[in-house]
């Protein structure tokens, strides 16, 4: 799943694009207790309310063209619009390679009936998982993805036949993100999509219409303020390079990589007495590390700006205590500068930008600071994700949301690893950013917290039955 010469190129068709689908975005599972059941899916998402909905794009390959919604539930493809042989031909002739796009969107709604105006947030992070569960299913298929950075958020809108859909008032639905899946063994492919195939393909007939998700709504302004402050602009498209560093293949996992997606589940509480070896902590945190060739950080979203504070629980060879990884060495000297004197900033592993900053029992300080949730402290460690914030947002207010997919999809990679070590993990989503923040000491907003993440032995309910993910098809 990791490796880039892991998997033998498959064609672009129907089966295997069904595939990809399925384990990028299908079911998973289905659990019940009497008197209830619910779907889960490959992709996580807070509190399963899956505020992101995934559109294909399809230039004619192997019988295939159109626009098109992708239905988890009935695993269908949900044709929007078809395309002209014009517009297939100029998308083909742009990339030079058969491939399709996948462009992803979020419904605010979905998450703001709970959590209100944190719904946001929710919505990127949960944008930064679904990529990653992109990039990983492409993997499989032998194919790359690719964030076509160029194109503006009205442009996506307009290839999704958005301006030609009647709308449910407070059920909008936003762009985020068009990504180009192609051939492995393609070299590279631009980060843009023409203007002019914009244009043609804005002048289709769309059918179809949202369903209704609500009955009443209660309106969260401060979300679609926001959404216009971060609306992306069209800008000129951009590579981004990371660096050919090695991985450190500390701990082999005994499952296929499909099985790990497909058994990934958030971990509802920690059984407060695992300890991981120190190899797998490594393991772990090495995969967060952005490289050149390997996914899923080479789907290229943005520069790495996160780097994480940890609180280390219960590892094997390790004092407990407060921790720090850079995943982006550029920061470290600020960061140190910045934080607590007395922090101690000793290495702990040669090869890995790993300090101790603190040793002490800090289960108690990881509770409070993820909102008083015992599965900060009761796991074998938890973790914030720390990000240049306030720099990268002042010159470009888009970036919010590419710094919240990163959160997202650092967060994937910590699921499927831990799944993969046959522990759990669990994202964290509620937090408190000024207790973070006079932890580390800092006191302006250059860094921000924007993520929270668990992982550790995990506690099975049993009360729950399982069925499998497409039974309801069958019946």
């Amino acid at each position: 799943m990791y490796d880039k010469n892991l998997c033998d190129e498959q064609d672009i068709n129907l089966k295997t694009l069904s595939k990809f689908l399925e384990l990028a975005y299908g079911l998973s599972a289905w659990k019940s207790i009497p008197g209830s059941q619910w779907a889960l899916r490959m992709n996580p998402s807070s509190s399963n309310l899956h505020p992101t909905e995934v559109y294909v794009i399809v230039p004619d390959i192997n019988g295939i063209e159109g626009i098109f919604h992708y239905n988890p539930y009935l695993h269908a493809l949900e044709k929007r619009a078809a395309l002209t042989q014009e517009i297939s031909n100029r998308i083909k002739d742009y990339y030079k390679t058969e491939c399709f796009l996948v462009a992803l969107t979020s419904i605010p709604w979905r998450e703001a009936w709970k959590y209100g105006e944190r719904a946001l947030r929710y919505c990127l992070l949960d944008t930064g998982h679904a990529i990653g569960s992109m990039v990983f299913s492409a993997s499989l298929q032998g194919w790359k993805v690719k964030y076509i950075n160029s194109i503006s958020d009205k442009e996506i809108g307009k290839i999704l036949g958005f301006h030609k859909t009647e709308g449910i008032e407070n059920e909008e639905e936003f762009p985020e993100g068009v990504f180009c899946i192609f051939p492995k063994n393609k070299e590279d492919i631009p980060r843009d999509f023409p203007e002019d195939v914009v244009k043609l393909i804005e002048k289709l007939d769309f059918k179809g219409k949202p369903n209704r998700l609500s009955k009443e709504h209660v309106r969260w302004e401060i979300i679609y303020e926001t959404l216009k402050e971060i609306e992306k602009p069209r800008t000129k498209p951009e590579k981004i390079i990371f660096k050919e560093k090695p991985l450190l293949w500390l701990k082999d996992s005994p499952f296929k990589a499909s099985q790990i997606i497909r058994k990934r589940r958030s971990a509802q509480a920690y059984d407060r007495k695992t300890y991981i070896s120190l190899d797998t902590f490594i393991h772990i945190l090495d995969k967060t590390v952005p490289r050149k060739s390997y996914s899923p950080f080479n789907v290229e979203i943005s520069n790495p700006h996160i780097n994480l504070l940890l609180f280390v629980h219960r590892v094997e060879g390790l004092t407990s205590g407060l921790y720090f990884f850079f995943r982006n060495d550029k920061f470290k000297g600020k960061i140190i500068r910045k934080s607590r004197k007395e922090f101690l900033w000793e290495k702990v592993i040669e090869d890995m930008d790993l300090y101790l900053l603190y040793p002490s029992d800090v289960q108690h300080t990881a509770r409070i600071v993820s909102c008083q949730q015992d599965i900060a402290s009761d796991s074998s460690f938890s973790l914030g994700m720390i990000s240049l914030f306030e720099p990268v947002i002042k010159e470009k207010p888009w970036l919010y949301k590419n710094l919240h997919w990163e959160a997202g999809l650092i967060g994937q990679v910590l699921y499927l690893e831990a799944e993969a070590h046959s522990i759990r993990g669990t994202g964290i989503g509620c937090f408190f950013d000024d207790a973070v923040h006079e932890i580390l000491g800092f006191s302006d907003l250059e860094f921000q917290t924007l993520y929270h993440f668990t992982a550790g032995g995990y506690l099975e309910d049993f009360r729950l039955t399982t069925y499998p993910p497409y039974y309801h098809l069958e019946r």
